[in-house]
């Protein structure tokens, strides 16, 4: 499906991707606790809201 060099490219990019974003939050961890206060009811909200989706998709199914 994917040769070997495409694998190993798609590892380091990942790495290094995941790298950089530690970096870039880790260098803004002030601004994102000034102007993210509360981030967390949104995403519970958004977790609600895709399981009431779930919830109606499988009850219409039957």
């Amino acid at each position: 499906m994917f040769s070997q060099g495409q694998l190993v490219f798609a590892g380091l990019f990942l790495v290094a991707f995941i790298i950089a974003a530690i970096y870039a939050y880790r260098k803004d961890i002030k601004i994102h606790k000034e102007f993210y206060k509360g981030n967390y009811k949104i995403l519970i909200g958004f977790g609600i809201f895709i399981g009431i989706l779930f919830f109606i998709k499988v009850f219409f199914k039957r």
